[in-house]
């Protein structure tokens, strides 16, 4: 008998899902070696997005209030957080003119409400919707006026959320037509004339479901970061909860800092600090989480304290009889406020220093390449008239040469006295002189 032996391969999905975990985990690994804030903020866990960063100097003794304003955090016993979730279907139709129609709306408070009669018993959503987070359209008895674009909307307006869909159905008399796809931007359903179908729309995101307490989703604190301190090391000067209840820590809080205790319902979570000293400098983070809406906001501030005001006179003047005194006026150093952002981490300086090099390397190339250039057209140019000069001085010295043949040649030749009479002795002596010039010519 032959043995055969068979090793089962786990499936794809299975193997994909080993391959991202070891690739997210070097990811982690060489974001903690390479990148320097990386040790300061794997030990909080989402520290949150900065949207606001200042620069605050004001002299010592005076009183500082550190601004941090959200009314996305605004909280109020109203019960109407249920109401205030919304779910509607819409309809947009190409033919045979566009137009738009609402199909249905519901809320966790009151019943879902169909606007045409025709679609009433045709058209539902599940009843469960905010509890399973199933928003799902069903039509029943398909008919060819249900053609169009369908769009699903979730509205949160106490979170200021919301969210859509789009799924466009195709109706067809065939039952082999019918298919499903994806047409690169919105899901594409062909279904069979008088058939039901279900349209899609599924959110299970705790925002959308019921059982949550509100109430205990929100938090606010204050983080004090003396100078030369890590940030994974600052200080906690207070925690304040929507549901009532605060925590101040430290002496220092206690003594010359405050947060309104209404801060909840107005969104106001400013830090006073009275009584300025050197020893308060330092960086300053509020930081708003609101779990139930899902936002994370910090907002810094770097406080440096300079020197206190100059003290006014205590004493009036001595004012002599028929002398008016002569108006003053004192200028008093405000305090000044500038916008800066700062940077989170120290690649933002590495990063700008490339720029820089990269800048510096560009120019200098270029610099090198028009030298070169301009050196090799200079060349070419000393060529070109040495070359020229050249020539000139051959052509000339053989003109000279020339004419000094045909002056000896025809200076020197003596004159031939065999000749009886002028005439022929005239044509001998051009006879000779044209005989020697070709001569020399061919020479």
């Amino acid at each position: 008998m032959l043995s055969t032996s068979v090793r089962l391969l786990p499936p794809l999905p299975a193997l994909w899902e080993k391959k991202m975990h070891l690739d997210m985990t070097l990811l982690q690994i060489l974001a903690v070696l390479l990148l320097p804030g990386a040790w300061g903020q794997g030990s909080s866990s989402r520290p949150g997005v900065v949207v606001e960063a200042k620069n605050i100097t004001l002299p010592a003794g005076s009183k500082a209030v550190l601004p941090c304003h959200s009314p996305r955090m605004v909280w109020t016993r109203d019960g109407l957080k249920d109401r205030q979730r919304v779910v509607h279907w819409d309809l947009f139709r190409n033919s045979p003119e566009y137009s738009v129609e609402r199909i249905l709306d519901m809320s966790p408070g009151a019943r879902q409400r169909v606007y045409n009669g025709f679609n009433k018993g045709r058209v539902s959503i599940p009843e469960s919707a905010f509890n399973d987070g199933n928003f799902s359209l069903v039509i029943n008895s398909v008919v060819s006026t249900d053609k169009g674009v369908y769009t699903c909307n979730l509205h949160h307006h106490y979170c200021q959320i919301h969210q859509s869909i789009q799924i466009q159905l195709n109706v067809t008399k065939s039952a082999k037509k019918e298919k499903r796809y994806w047409d690169g931007e919105k899901t594409v359903l062909v279904v069979l004339l008088g058939s039901s179908v279900a349209l899609p729309c599924v959110n299970r995101r705790p925002l959308w479901r019921e059982g949550l307490q509100e109430d205990q989703q929100q938090v606010a604190h204050w983080d004090f970061q003396p100078p030369g301190v890590r940030p994974d090391k600052a200080d906690r000067l207070v925690d304040l909860y929507a549901s009532g209840e605060r925590r101040d820590y430290g002496p220092l809080f206690a003594s010359k800092m405050s947060v309104e205790e209404d801060a909840f319902t107005v969104g106001d979570f400013s830090l006073t600090i009275s009584d300025l000293r050197p020893v308060d400098k330092g960086l300053y983070s509020c930081h708003l989480h609101h779990h139930y809406c899902g936002l994370q906001e910090r907002r810094i501030f770097r406080l440096t304290v300079g020197p206190p005001l100059p003290s006014a006179p205590t004493t009036a003047p001595e004012i002599l009889p028929h002398d008016e005194p002569e108006p003053r006026t004192e200028e008093v150093e405000t305090p000044h406020v500038v916008t800066v952002i700062l940077p989170e981490h120290r690649g933002y300086f590495v990063q700008h220093l490339g720029y820089f090099l990269a800048t510096f390397l560009l120019l200098a190339f270029i610099a090198v390449a028009v030298i070169v250039l301009t050196r090799r057209r200079k060349k070419r140019g000393q060529e070109y008239e040495l070359r020229r000069s050249d020539r000139g001085n051959v052509i000339s010295g053989g003109e000279m040469s020339l004419d000094c043949t045909e002056l000896k040649t025809c200076n020197q030749e003596p004159l031939n006295s065999d000749y009886k009479n002028n005439l022929l002795k005239e044509r001998g002596m051009a006879k000779d002189c044209n005989t020697d010039f070709d001569g020399k010519l061919w020479k």
